[in-house]
């Protein structure tokens, strides 16, 4: 009896924790109860001192490769196989299997475990990682950890100090072959998704802390679940530019990481994006034009009414960025899309039906809302769903012109040309001029900032105004400037 009181004493005394010693001792033989005789009283005082301990994580999802250490409880849900390697010895390593020329086999093998908040991968080393081989740990395992996050080649991974099987503990997690965007969640790897391309990027290029250069690229895929954003790294970055919008595909072997608070999907040397025969669908649930408001994210859908040429201007940096204004209606309004930088490039052309995500709508021109499809919205030309009204994105966009967003009925495609009088859609004519204002005469403009800095540089939708003023005007903005204007440029008296 001494003995064994002396076993819970030894685990209490290692263990940090306001518990009293007495409700320690009750909850390792409460423990040994529930489990049945399974446990003996020092494997009971281990895993309530486990539970106790301030670094246990709450779930898969909150290890760090920043924290020192971390316990967590989890499900084995795959195995891997025994991999052996020569280190380097020291000359004073006592493990088993030195040799005479001053080398050690070492030995590992990767297990994946998950839990409900997401999957990770931790190492067994040497002795550990023979008996996993030997088969004393099986898929279905429920698993205490002990271990040091790291940073691995898929993502975070944890090398095991301990690790010991819970009889008692359950995990409710589901493995699975194929995901879905919905399925994901921080720390899934091997994950394979299908989906359907929604937008594509180019590659970039940067420098590594070694020296090296890395190249990164961006897909955006959707399946009937939602929509992912899909990082490709180095050699895989080149299938950004290799496939089209609407292309069904696979993405094999990738994993799950965290940018700016919404999921990713990456994909290493490890992984691919590859083409299916599979038609994917995606059918985005989109936010009525009529329902926007101001400094939401929105995904919206609609037949193209307006569609204007791509302006550059130069950013505070030197370089050069680019911006086009498309108008977009649905059956309940409509709205200017500004798209940035590679989106200006877009083949967006009148009746087009076009589907807009992750979109800010700002406050844009003479008080009407606008959306700004900026490097993390996705644009797509599609065919309209096939219960908008009419049979082409002309008529899927509803009627009326753009200024007046309303009506009924389905005019098809006339909705977004001229007519005979020569009027466009939004009621301007379509070989109206403007005359420029003469040197030193006052001028009022208000339009959006799209270079801060000196100068400003505004943008209505319609014209771009560089300007000399001291305010101090964010990227972005709204403002009407009043002044006189010098060489096509306002010197403004007035900022509001």
């Amino acid at each position: 009896m001494h003995g064994t009181m002396g076993v819970i004493e030894d685990v209490y005394e290692d263990l940090e924790t306001d518990v009293d010693f007495e409700e320690f001792e009750a909850a390792v033989h409460d423990k040994v109860e529930q489990m049945g005789g399974l446990a003996d009283e020092e494997t009971a005082a281990m895993l309530i001192a486990h539970e106790l301990e301030d670094e246990e994580v709450s779930g898969v999802a909150d290890i760090d490769p920043g924290m020192d250490e971390v316990k967590f409880l989890a499900k084995v849900v795959g195995v891997g196989d025994l991999r052996t390697f020569e280190r380097e010895g020291d000359g004073d390593d006592t493990d088993e299997g030195n040799d005479e020329d001053d080398t050690d086999e070492g030995r590992v093998i990767n297990v994946e475990v998950a839990d409900e908040t997401g999957q990770v991968h931790i190492s067994f080393w040497d002795r550990m990682a023979q008996s996993v081989a030997d088969g004393e740990l099986a898929v279905g395992d429920v698993l205490r950890i002990k271990g040091r996050p790291q940073e691995g080649y898929s993502g975070v991974e944890v090398s095991v100090d301990q690790a010991e099987v819970d009889e008692d503990a359950e995990v409710d997690v589901q493995v699975q072959d194929t995901y879905h965007v919905d399925d994901l969640s921080l720390g899934l790897s091997d994950v394979n998704l299908q989906g359907r391309v929604l937008a594509t990027d180019s590659v970039r290029t940067f420098d590594r802390d070694d020296g090296s250069e890395g190249r990164v690229a961006n897909l955006t895929l959707g399946d009937e679940t939602g929509r992912v954003r899909v990082t490709l790294w180095d050699e895989r970055a080149d299938r950004a530019t290799e496939l089209d919008a609407d292309t069904s595909v696979e993405v094999v072997d990738g994993y799950v990481r965290e940018r700016d608070g919404d999921l990713e999907l990456h994909v290493g040397s490890r992984g691919a994006v590859e083409e299916i025969d599979e038609d994917v669908s995606y059918d985005p649930e989109t936010d009525d034009i009529a329902d926007l408001e101001l400094g939401e994210t929105a995904d919206l859908a609609g037949g193209v009414i307006e569609t204007d040429p791509k302006r550059t201007f130069d950013r505070d940096d030197g370089s050069e960025g680019q911006v086009r204004n498309v108008r977009i209606k649905d059956e309940t309004g409509d709205i200017r899309v500004a798209l940035w930088g590679e989106k200006a490039d877009l083949d967006i052309d009148l009746a087009d039906y076009v589907v807009v995500t992750d979109a800010e709508i700002q406050e844009g021109w003479q008080d009407d809302l606008e959306a700004s499809a900026g490097w993390r919205a996705t644009v797509t030309v599609t065919e309209p769903p096939a219960d908008a009204a009419g049979t082409d994105a002309g008529s899927a966009a509803g009627t009326g012109s753009a200024s007046n967003g309303g009506g009924s009925g389905s005019p098809g495609l006339d909705a977004f040309g001229g007519d005979e009088s020569g009027e466009t859609a939004s009621g301007s004519s379509s070989d109206a001029t403007t005359t420029d204002p003469s040197d030193g005469e006052t001028v009022q403009f208000t339009g959006t900032v799209v270079q801060a800095g000196n100068p400003v540089v505004l943008d209505d939708g319609t014209e771009t105004r560089s300007v000399e003023t001291d305010a101090d005007l964010r990227l972005g903005e709204e403002v009407t400037v009043r002044g006189p204007i010098h060489d096509g440029r306002i010197d403004a008296d007035e900022v509001y």
